[in-house]
C-alpha cells in the first residue's frame, strides 16, 4: 500500500493553497517508492486489444505517433520514444493501488490511472491538460517543465498529438523516483527522461456544461422522457407576430428549467452519467452462478475487492433518489436495493477492499446476499484474500 506524504501539510492544506490554483512539487511524496508493475509486465499489457496504447516517438525532428495494440518494440531504438498506457488501473491490481492515497478528493471526480514507460529522451511533448493530474515518478529520472496558465499557441505536432509552442517556466525540476508533480489544468508542461524511467500519472477530470447536456439529452432521450409539449392556455392576443415576449421567453426557459428542477430525473442520469466507464472494464464474469449459501459463506472469510475502473457512487442524504432511499449507481446503471442494507452499499461504494468483519453483520441478510450474488456474477467485485 503506498502512503501520500503531502511535506507537512494537511489535505485541507493542499485543497485550499493549490487545488486547481497553481501547480507544486511533492519532494519524495511517496518514500522508498517501488513501481508497481515491471517494464516488461507494462509491455504486454500494451500488446492487449482492449487497452488504449500507443507510442510517441522523434525521429530526426520530427514527432510520431503510434496506437496500439502492438506486436514488438525492437525497431524503436534505445531512446526518444515513450509508451503510454490509459487506465492502467483497469488492467493491473498492483498499479490501481496507486489511486488509493489520493481518496481525498472525491471517486467521481477521478478520470483513470495513465503510466509511461520512457528510454532516455522520451516524452510526449510540451502540451496543456483539461483536467487535474498528479504524476508520480517511478525509476528512472525525468526532467518536467511547467508553465503558467494562460493563452498558449497550440501546435499540431503530429495529427495525434496536440503540442503547444514554447513556453517560459515556472517550475523546472528533475524528479527523481517518489516525487510527485500536481498540476491543475490549463498550465502547460513537459516531461524529458533523463534515463529510462517509468511515471505514473492519476487524473481528475470535471465534465464541461456541454458534455452534461449532450449526456442529460442522449438520458432523455433513451428512457422516453422530456417529451411534454410546451403549455400555454392562457395565451393573449399578439400585437406583433415576429415578436417574443418576455412571457414567452421565460416559458421557453421554464420548459426545460423543469427537467433539470425534477431531482428524481437529475439524479438518476447524473448517477449513470457519472458510473459510466471511462475506459473498456476487464470483466470476468464467473462461469457458473453463485449459490446463496456459498456467498454468505465466503463472505466471513474472503474480502471482496472492487474491479479495477468500475464506478460505484450513491448520493448522500434523505431526499428522493439517495442512498437512503435504496438507491445507488454502478457501472452505468441505476441499482435498487432494501433500505436497509444502505450502510453496506456505503461499504461498497466508498473501499477498494471490503474485509470480513466489516461485513459480517450482513453475512445472513437475504437483501444484501441477493445483491452481492448478482455482483459477483457480474465480475463487478471478486473474491480476494483478507489481508
Amino acid at each position: 500500500m503506498y502512503t501520500l506524504d503531502l511535506n507537512q501539510m494537511s489535505h485541507n492544506e493542499f485543497l485550499t493553497k493549490y487545488w486547481q490554483k497553481k501547480p507544486v512539487v511533492i519532494k519524495q511524496g511517496f518514500k522508498d517508492f517501488v513501481d508497481p508493475i515491471s517494464t516488461d509486465e507494462f509491455a504486454g499489457i500494451a500488446m492487449e486489444e482492449t487497452v488504449q496504447s500507443r507510442l510517441v516517438s522523434k525521429k530526426e525532428g520530427q514527432w510520431q505517433a503510434e496506437f496500439g495494440p502492438f506486436e514488438s518494440y525492437e525497431h524503436l531504438g534505445e531512446r526518444d520514444w515513450s509508451l503510454v498506457i490509459q487506465a492502467l488501473d483497469n488492467f493491473s491490481e498492483e498499479a490501481a493501488e496507486l489511486i488509493e492515497p489520493f481518496r481525498f478528493l472525491p471517486h467521481w471526480r477521478l478520470d483513470d490511472l495513465m503510466a509511461s514507460f520512457a528510454t532516455e529522451g522520451g516524452s510526449v511533448g510540451p502540451h496543456v491538460d483539461n483536467y487535474d493530474v498528479f504524476i508520480c515518478q517511478g525509476s528512472g529520472k525525468r526532467h518536467w517543465r511547467v508553465g503558467n496558465k494562460g493563452q498558449h499557441t497550440e501546435v499540431i505536432a503530429h495529427e495525434a498529438l496536440l503540442h503547444v509552442a514554447p513556453f517560459e517556466a515556472l517550475i523546472d525540476v528533475e524528479m527523481e523516483a517518489g516525487d510527485v508533480l500536481y498540476i491543475p489544468p490549463g498550465f502547460p508542461h513537459e516531461g524529458i527522461a533523463l534515463e529510462p524511467s517509468m511515471s505514473f500519472s492519476i487524473g481528475f477530470r470535471a465534465n464541461s456544461s456541454i458534455s452534461l447536456l449532450s449526456g442529460f439529452a442522449d438520458h432523455l432521450i433513451d428512457n422516453d422522457l422530456g417529451g411534454q409539449l410546451l403549455a400555454d392556455a392562457d395565451r393573449q392576443v399578439t400585437k406583433n407576430s415576429g415578436e417574443i415576449t418576455n412571457q414567452d421567453y421565460a416559458n421557453i426557459k421554464r420548459q426545460l428549467q423543469n427537467l433539470l428542477d425534477d431531482d428524481k430525473l437529475f439524479k438518476s442520469f447524473a448517477g449513470n452519467f457519472l458510473t459510466n466507464a471511462k475506459h473498456e472494464l476487464d470483466l470476468m464474469p464467473s462461469d457458473e452462478p453463485f449459490e446463496a449459501d456459498e456467498v454468505s459463506e465466503l463472505l466471513g472469510i474472503h474480502a471482496i475487492k472492487r474491479l479495477g475502473g468500475l464506478r460505484a457512487f450513491y448520493f448522500e442524504g434523505a431526499e428522493e433518489g439517495s442512498i437512503n432511499d435504496g438507491i445507488c449507481f454502478i457501472n452505468g446503471e441505476q441499482v435498487s436495493f432494501a433500505a436497509e442494507i444502505a450502510p453496506a452499499i456505503k461499504l461498497l461504494c466508498n473501499q477498494t477492499i471490503v474485509m470480513p468483519d466489516e461485513l459480517s453483520s450482513w453475512c445472513d441478510n437475504q437483501h444484501f446476499i441477493t445483491l452481492m450474488v448478482k455482483l459477483l456474477d457480474q465480475g463487478y467485485w471478486f473474491w480476494t484474500e483478507a489481508e
